[in-house]
C-alpha cells in the first residue's frame, strides 16, 4: 500500500503533535482517536528524528498492532524521549530537527539454514531484515544500505547490534524481511 500525499502529510503532523504534546505535558499521551481513512489500517512503524545529518532518536515497531496512526504518534513519542541512546529531546531541539517515518511492510520468513543462504537471498538497498533467535533479536531497516553496502557487512554489523558476534548462526534463527515506504519533512520520499 501507498500511502497518499495527504495522508503522508497528516502522519507526520501526527508526529510533531506527539513529540509537542510530550514537551508540554512531560508525559505520554494518548494518541489522537480521529483521523482521516486509510490511516486506519494496521502497519508497524519508525519514527526518526534528526538534527541536519545527526540521528537525534529512532523508534519503531516491526510488527502492526494498532492502527499506523496510533503507531506513528506513539513511536514518535518514544524517539523524542524513550530512545536510549539520547536524553529526552528538548524545546529547542525540536525547533531544529525533522521528522521521517517508515511504514513497514509485512515480514516475510526468509527460509535460511546459514549465512550463505541468506547472503544469496538478501535484496541490498530494498530488503530491511530481521533476524531473531532465543537470545534475542535485531534490525536494521532498508535505509541502512545507504551507510552498509556490502551484504556480508550489513548482516554481520546486525548480528553485533543483536548482541552476537560478527560470525554468530544458531539452529534457532530466525529470519524475516520487509520493504519500507519513507517519507519526510526533509523532502526524502523513497519506497524501499
Amino acid at each position: 500500500m501507498s500511502f497518499k500525499s495527504g495522508q503522508r502529510l497528516e502522519l507526520l503532523q501526527l508526529a510533531r503533535g506527539s513529540i509537542v504534546s510530550g514537551l508540554r505535558e512531560r508525559r505520554r499521551t494518548p494518541a489522537p482517536q480521529h483521523y482521516s481513512a486509510g490511516l486506519e489500517i494496521r502497519r508497524a512503524s519508525f519514527v526518526t528524528l534528526r538534527i541536519g545529518p545527526a540521528l537525534r532518536g529512532c523508534c519503531g515497531a516491526i510488527e502492526a498492532r494498532e492502527p499506523i496512526a496510533e503507531d506513528v504518534w506513539r513511536n514518535a513519542w518514544a524517539s523524542a524521549f524513550n530512545d536510549p541512546r539520547f536524553p529526552p529531546l528538548t524545546f529547542d531541539e525540536y525547533a531544529r530537527c525533522t521528522v521521517s517515518i517508515s511504514v513497514l511492510s509485512e515480514l516475510e520468513p526468509v527460509p535460511v539454514a546459514n549465512e550463505n543462504e541468506l547472503l544469496q537471498q538478501l535484496r541490498p538497498g530494498l530488503d530491511g531484515l530481521l533476524l531473531r533467535a532465543h537470545t534475542g533479536q535485531a534490525t536494521f531497516l532498508p535505509a541502512v544500505w545507504k551507510q552498509l553496502r556490502d551484504p556480508l557487512e550489513f548482516v554481520h554489523q546486525l548480528k553485533m547490534k543483536a548482541g552476537w558476534p560478527a560470525d554468530y548462526w544458531s539452529a534457532d534463527m530466525q529470519v524475516y524481511r520487509y520493504t519500507t515506504e519513507s517519507f519526510g519533512e526533509s523532502g526524502e520520499e523513497d519506497s524501499e
